[in-house]
């Protein structure tokens, strides 16, 4: 499989013919309506109509891929161009292969006029119709205006380069409409989309984006149903112990650094790293399995879950469960974001795309508490009730309605207020609390947890238990992995 390492440093961009080349296995691209040609177009007409399809292969997996030419009106969509990418997009679906679209396009084809309007509908259609059934990866490498930023929108993940921009309508019209004077990578450069989490991942050239659809493709399976490709396991670094994750729960930790401790080769490739990053979503392997990794991360807003959080790992587990990759959930976090902001944003609504994500998902689902669950965040976050295969829970980790001192604040009021000394009465009610209803044990006892487990233990706990699991694959009909 390739490595991002081995992927030369360029700011170059590449011809589209090149873009699919990069992707492909030498000599594996054969091409796909190469002659055809618009008809509207009159003698503007070329061959290939601005789009360049095709269908390669990808560590030897057969992969459909299309390249807009923006060397070509813009990279403009006509009638001619939809029907490219459309039979690109049938072909994936009859031959049950993932997608590569590199997208970069000035939106419909202004001389086309009603007719591009309704080839982007086409592909709109065709994008819904393999969502879950096929992986699908849009890589944007330029300016993408319109329909060409709503067609990537409805795929599986979106890689933007450095130099690219997405937006419905651009600078001109922005600038005519509202008086705002933007460019176009102020207004849906990556430095907008990756914060936003319309962009997956963003890569610095042409080539690196290429080869990052590569590296992706290697955790997905060809289609829903069919076994993700195994790889040979690799030992994590060694190191996982009861130091990584601090005691006390106000200390500061990147929860990535356990997952690269229970990771083969200690290895992520991480989707929306900039959004809502108090919760993180990654692709690893272990034991060789390619697995979905969903994690509170105590180092923004203290790992605590908001309306953006819950979105962003709802979609994923979505798209984990459509293609069949177990999932692996690291819990530390004190329950949902409060105040007016989050429940103005609806974070009940957004929540429950969390809840329903996890309680809908047919893979396995493993979850290991590592410092602190609480609250509607404890069940949230793949907890047994919602149908997790593991619920494991390291020693010193703490789960309950929630955390000591507010709990205190509630059961001992009185007598807290009542005491010489309120504050130090606080502190020794909050301890006896925690040592009698918080504890690991105690949530062992009510069979919350299934087991209580080391450090250094949790990898060998989850490879015994994917080992179990993971074969055959449960899913009797695909999920529509669709945009939250």
């Amino acid at each position: 499989m390739n490595s991002l390492a081995l992927v030369p440093a360029t700011d170059e961009k590449l011809r589209p013919l090149e873009r699919l080349e990069a992707l492909c296995d030498p000599g594996s691209l054969q091409l796909v309506r190469g002659a055809a040609r618009s008809r509207r177009m009159g003698d503007r007409a070329r061959a290939g109509d601005g789009v360049v399809g095709a269908i390669g292969r990808v560590d030897g997996r057969p992969v459909a891929c299309f390249a807009q030419d923006a060397s070509y009106l813009g990279g403009s969509l006509g009638e001619v161009h939809a029907d490219t990418i459309c039979r690109v997009l049938d072909q994936a679906g009859r031959a049950r292969m993932p997608v590569v679209g590199f997208v970069e396009s000035a939106g419909a084809r202004l001389q086309e006029g009603v007719a591009a309007l309704a080839g982007y509908g086409r592909i709109f259609k065709a994008h819904t119709d393999l969502s879950g059934v096929v992986p699908q990866i849009s890589v944007i490498c330029g300016a993408s205006a319109g329909g060409g930023s709503y067609a990537p929108a409805l795929t599986d993940i979106v890689v933007m380069t450095k130099q690219a921009s997405m937006f419905l309508t651009g600078p001109g019209v922005v600038r005519e409409v509202t008086g705002e004077d933007v460019d176009g990578a102020t207004l849906g450069g990556p430095r907008v989309h990756d914060r936003n989490g319309v962009c997956q991942i963003v890569a610095g050239s042409d080539l690196e984006a290429a080869w990052l659809a590569r590296d992706l493709l290697a955790y997905l399976p060809q289609h829903a149903g069919a076994a993700a490709v195994r790889r040979a396991p690799a030992d994590p670094p060694a190191g996982l112990a009861d130091a990584v994750v601090p005691g006390s729960e106000r200390a500061v930790y990147d929860v990535r650094d356990v997952a690269r401790m229970l990771a083969d080769g200690g290895r992520l490739l991480e989707l929306n790293a900039r959004w809502a990053r108090n919760v993180v979503t990654a692709y690893a392997h272990i034991d060789g399995r390619p697995v979905g990794i969903v994690a509170n991360q105590p180092k923004f807003l203290g790992g605590a879950l908001n309306a953006d959080a819950a979105c962003k790992a709802a979609r994923f587990v979505n798209a984990c469960d459509a293609f069949g990759l177990p999932l692996v959930v690291l819990v530390d976090t004190p329950g949902f974001l409060p105040g007016r902001a989050q429940e103005a944003g609806g974070v009940i609504r957004h929540g429950a795309k969390l809840v329903h994500a996890f309680a809908a998902a047919s893979v396995p689902c493993l979850t290991v508490v590592l410092r602190k669950a609480f609250g509607g965040a404890f069940i949230a976050m793949n907890s047994r009730e919602l149908g997790a295969d593991l619920v494991l829970a390291w020693p010193r980790a703490q789960l309950g309605v929630m955390g000591p001192k507010q709990a205190v604040d509630l059961v001992y009021r009185r007598e807290i207020a009542a005491a010489d000394d309120p504050a130090r009465a606080r502190e020794r009610f909050a301890a006896t609390y925690a040592a009698e209803h918080l504890t690991a044990a105690s949530a062992a006892a009510e069979g919350a947890v299934d087991e209580i487990v080391a450090p250094s233990a949790t990898r060998a706990r989850l490879v015994a238990a994917l080992a179990v699991l993971a074969e055959p694959a449960r899913r009797v009909r695909p999920a529509r992995n669709i945009p939250l």
